[in-house]
């Protein structure tokens, strides 16, 4: 990242001061190149709220789009609004950060990018679980080779409250876990298999608490070269699975939770001797019983330093020209075309093939 001193600042308004716009503000607050210029929310409690807070509460979005000083645009509105918003947006000289999922089809995607391309504004979308350290360790493991050819992936965001009975439980606003949590997950499984195409989907969704949309799913990701990725979510778990596994041809590797280091067992030599059985209750077993230590060497890799606010500051210097933007046009697309793979494949109760070069 480049010095701070060489980003030129912006200023930023938030549209929607809600939970995500609350958390923009937050961080545009204490930013160190970005200014917060205000917020403009259509209910009245929330732009009352922002007022006490001592920020400044736009009259009208109309009055947001007017305002020259203001750079940059952060939706953080209903998910049925990001296209027309950005679209107008950008069509009135604003760069536009919109919040996940970036809109909900393909078609509504592509009509965002053409208004960036169009009018030359920056246009991206806050993938802010780049930054998870849980990611940013299976990223290295992955990409250093030390489990040889990896063959399986798992990624997995379990828990026991139900799916939250604000827009995520409602079709018309892009509600469902696939939509919610999926959008990230898929977007950091092809940030880690980054060498990779995938071919087929196959997802199954769930529906116990909810029957609108997907209270849950599970979704594979079937890539090049024979690895297979699933892609977890569940809202009615007592008991979590590990956050992350990955094995390979030569070892595996496990995160157990938000907060844990990376676990890393490797295999120094396959032909261990006089391997002692283990004993079940309906027998012996010599394929399923555990390495001695002479024949595996375990590692960790402990929690990298990570800052979330350097999605805003590559946005910064991405709209001067001194940097690519991080997350681009096409990583959008390739996410928006396997949520929609994922969907059709539930339709169908069937794998899906990819046939779409972007994938």
């Amino acid at each position: 990242m480049e010095k701070i001193d060489q980003i030129q600042k912006k200023r930023v308004a938030v549209i929607g001061y809600g939970g995500m716009g609350g958390w923009h503000t937050k961080y545009l607050l204490k930013s160190d190149v970005a200014e917060l210029a205000g917020i403009w929310d259509i209910k009245e409690d929330r732009r009352a709220l922002a007022a006490e807070r001592g920020i400044f509460v736009y009259d009208s979005f109309d009055a947001v789009l007017a305002d020259p000083t203001v750079d940059i645009l952060t939706l953080a509105v209903p998910n049925e609004l990001h296209m027309p918003m950005a679209v107008t947006a950008m069509e009135a000289g604003k760069n536009v950060i919109s919040e996940k999922p970036v809109t909900m089809s393909s078609d509504d995607l592509s009509k965002m990018i053409d208004a960036s391309v169009r009018t030359g504004k920056l246009f991206t979308t806050h993938q802010n679980r780049r930054w998870d350290c849980d990611y940013l360790m299976m990223k290295q493991v992955y990409a250093s080779g030390m489990l040889g050819e990896v063959f399986g992936i798992e990624s997995r965001v379990q828990g026991s409250r139900g799916i939250p009975g604000d827009w995520r439980g409602k079709k018309e606003h892009g509600g469902g876990m696939i939509l919610d949590w999926g959008v990230h997950l898929i977007d950091q499984m092809l940030g880690i298999v980054y060498d990779r195409k995938v071919e087929k989907v196959y997802c199954r969704c769930d529906h116990i608490t909810n029957y609108e949309v997907d209270d849950g799913f599970k979704l594979d990701l079937y890539f090049e070269k024979d690895l297979t990725a699933r892609i977890e979510v569940g809202t009615s778990h007592f008991i979590s699975l590990p956050r992350y596994y990955m094995t390979g041809e030569n070892g595996s590797a496990l995160i157990r939770d938000w907060t844990d280091d990376c676990r890393i067992v490797a295999c120094k030599n396959w032909d261990e001797k006089n391997v002692v059985p283990v004993v079940t209750a309906a027998g012996l077993t010599k394929t399923m019983a555990p390495r001695d230590q002479e024949t595996i060497a375990e590692s960790s890799i402990s929690r990298p330093e990570s800052d979330v606010h350097d999605f805003y500051r590559n946005v910064c210097l991405a709209i001067d020209g001194k940097a690519e933007q991080i997350v681009t046009h096409a990583q959008l697309m390739r996410v928006m075309k396997i949520m929609e793979a994922a969907f059709r494949s539930d339709e169908l109760g069937m794998p899906v093939v990819i046939d779409d070069e972007i994938c």
